[in-house]
């Protein structure tokens, strides 16, 4: 039966959709389940044939595809991050690209007997892992917060690195198999590299210019980059044969490092493309694996993914970490996690088309080799990183932590507490003031809405497994609590009851989000500021034999509103019901008290001396 081409693209975007799907429901990297549907689509049924679908287009498609690709990627590689991030992924980036790239390179060339060319462009996209598939493998694992953040900020940095040297590569490999004379080489690689540092710099200015001078509408932030990113690629491929992946690498590394341009809302559109166009890519690009390709690589490739996964990672890891504070368990725990991703599959498909072109007959080997190399990677690591993270005892305890949205003094308070109990915690807030409060109280807090793409990256989960909404801002609050009933559960997403004012409104908040309300029993943000400006304060409390839960009560006129409730096995739990609390002797009460007990103005009128139940209230740590 002849199936139709808008049917097939249909199916394409379907099966993306799926694949995602069940990637975030297995808590799994999306890039494995997009793989094995585009091979089953592709050569195990024989329903997919991207060459018939998109004929003389599919190269040209997947030419501006990867082109999106490494712009988005080169757009998070800013200077100060790099710098700020520890001698280790200062360390990690040259040395395990060169590393990497040299044993890749040797093993493609000796065991495969692949042309030098082929083998050298193999050991250069070989060293991308990516944020793509590095960040989902974070959230199942939880290694500590200090090797998350190793492999969170290698994957960012080295996805645009890898690519750009990848980018390099190949245009010395096409300059030099474009002249008969070394000095003809040499000028047309040279050409290359001004074209693209050359373009890809003025573009980047202009287009940051454009943005930080407000010529274009907000509305045309997205389309306007992405269309004029597009002509510039284009434009360089004209002037200079292929250089356009290093033009617009450039251009997106320029306009992350111009100060007051606005490019997170650009960022922001990453995660659509991620699910539209990268996966459709994926899917694609895995159709066109041919089993006969892989089975003529025979053993040898068993051992070059040996040597890449067992030798490679392992040496770059152990001299990247010479001078620093890494012990032997948290190196062995990083010399195994390299998955590599979307940038390696992309990058070596254009690549490979273009080798064959040029007349380089081995370059067939690149695509089935890189496959491999991913779906290897991806595979064994996922399965295997949680148990060796235990087995190396580096893994985060129980995911106990809390992320609050909103750093306001109420939020900010209760931050304090929970951080002198040794609780994750981390406050999200778009107010600048609040941010900055938070900060010189020496509280973990991102600036910006945590389900953005930006926060995807850049916002740290380690440990934290709970959302509580502490907000005024209505519709982040819904956003945030839809964000994250989705990853941490129904039963860890907390936010507090409407005020009057929204119960009586004309469009009630969704079934999903009700379901969530009646942290600290049932309170509004309305009336936790309003205790807030009457000086209540949070204070931590430990109850014993002398000090019950009834003479807590008491102490406070029972006008003390429990907030969280500390077990004897150190399990923290968010109060919904204060009618509910059974605490024991031994419990620890974080509450929001009034400002001065009965108990306390009875001893300061009579001049009694006060008792000593083991309460405090936590104050902020200096700046």
């Amino acid at each position: 039966m002849t199936v139709s081409t808008v049917f097939l693209l249909a199916c394409i975007g379907v099966l993306s959709l799926f694949c995602q799907w069940l990637a975030w429901r297995v808590r799994m990297p999306a890039i494995l389940f997009l793989l094995a549907g585009g091979i089953a689509a592709g050569p195990l049924l024989g329903f997919l044939d991207p060459e018939i679908v998109f004929g003389d287009l599919l190269f040209p498609v997947i030419s501006l595809a990867v082109a999106i690709i490494l712009f988005e990627g080169s757009l998070t590689l800013r200077y100060d991050e790099i710098r700020g991030h520890g001698k280790m992924v200062r360390n990690l980036i040259p040395v395990g690209s060169i590393v990497t790239c040299i044993i890749g390179t040797l093993a493609a060339r000796w065991i495969l007997e692949v042309s030098w060319e082929v083998a050298l462009l193999f050991g250069a996209i070989s060293i991308v892992t990516g944020p793509t598939v590095i960040a989902p493998l974070l959230r199942s694992v939880r290694p500590d917060a200090k090797l998350a953040n190793i492999l969170r900020w290698e994957g960012i940095i080295i996805d645009p690195v890898g690519a750009l040297l990848a980018v390099l590569v190949f245009e010395g490999i096409v300059s030099w198999g474009q002249g008969n004379v070394f000095s003809h080489s040499l000028y047309i690689f040279g050409k290359t590299l001004a074209v693209g540092f050359l373009i890809g710099a003025v573009a980047g200015w202009l287009n940051g210019i454009a943005l930080r001078k407000h010529l274009l509408p907000q509305y045309l932030h997205n389309a306007g980059t992405l269309t004029f990113m597009l002509g510039v690629y284009a434009l360089s491929n004209e002037m200079a044969h292929e250089s356009g992946l290093l033009t617009v690498t450039v251009m997106g590394i320029w306009m992350a490092n111009m100060k007051q341009v606005p490019i997170d809302s650009i960022l922001e559109f990453k995660e659509s493309l991620s699910v539209l166009l990268i996966s459709a890519l994926f899917i694609i690009l895995a159709a066109r694996v041919e089993f006969e390709a892989i089975a003529q690589l025979g053993w040898g490739l068993v051992a070059v993914l040996a040597l890449l996964m067992l030798v490679a990672r392992p040496a770059s890891i152990f001299l990247s970490a010479i001078g620093t504070s890494l012990n032997w368990r948290d190196k062995l725990f990083l010399s195994w996690i390299a998955p590599r991703g979307i940038v390696a599959a992309a990058v070596s498909a254009l690549f490979a088309f273009q080798l064959q072109k040029l007349g380089y007959e081995s370059a067939g080997a690149l695509v089935p080799l890189i496959f491999m190399l991913i779906i290897a990677t991806v595979t064994l690591q996922s399965l295997t990183a949680r148990p060796l993270a235990r087995l190396l005892k580096v893994a985060e305890p129980a995911e106990y932590g809390f992320l609050i949205l909103g750093a306001n003094p109420v939020a900010r308070k209760i931050g304090v507490a929970l951080k002198k109990l040794e609780v994750p915690v981390t406050l999200a807030d778009t107010n600048w003031e609040n941010v900055k409060q938070a900060r010189m109280e020496n509280l973990q807090v991102y600036f910006g809405n945590p389900v953005s793409e930006h926060a995807s990256t850049h916002l740290d989960l380690t440990g934290i497994g709970n959302l509580l909404v502490i907000s005024p801002y209505k519709h982040m609050n819904s956003l945030a609590t839809y964000h994250f009933l989705d990853w941490f559960g129904k039963d860890s997403v907390l936010t507090l009851a409407e005020g009057d004012q929204d119960q009586k409104a004309r469009h009630q908040t969704a079934e999903k989000i009700q379901l969530t309300r009646g942290l600290f029993g049932g309170v509004s943000y309305a009336k936790l500021a309003s205790l807030a400006s009457q000086n209540y304060s949070v204070k931590t409390t430990q109850l014993s034999d002398e000090f019950t839960f009834e003479d807590f009560l008491e102490k406070y006129d029972r006008q003390a509103m429990v907030l969280f409730v500390l077990n004897s096995r150190d399990h923290i739990t968010p109060v919904k019901s204060m009618a509910a609390i059974k605490p024991e002797k031994d419990w620890t009460l974080v509450s929001l008290v009034p400002p001065q007990a009965r108990k306390e103005r009875k001893e300061r009128d009579t001049g009694e001396s006060p008792e000593q139940p083991s309460e405090q209230s936590p104050e902020p740590a200096p700046t």
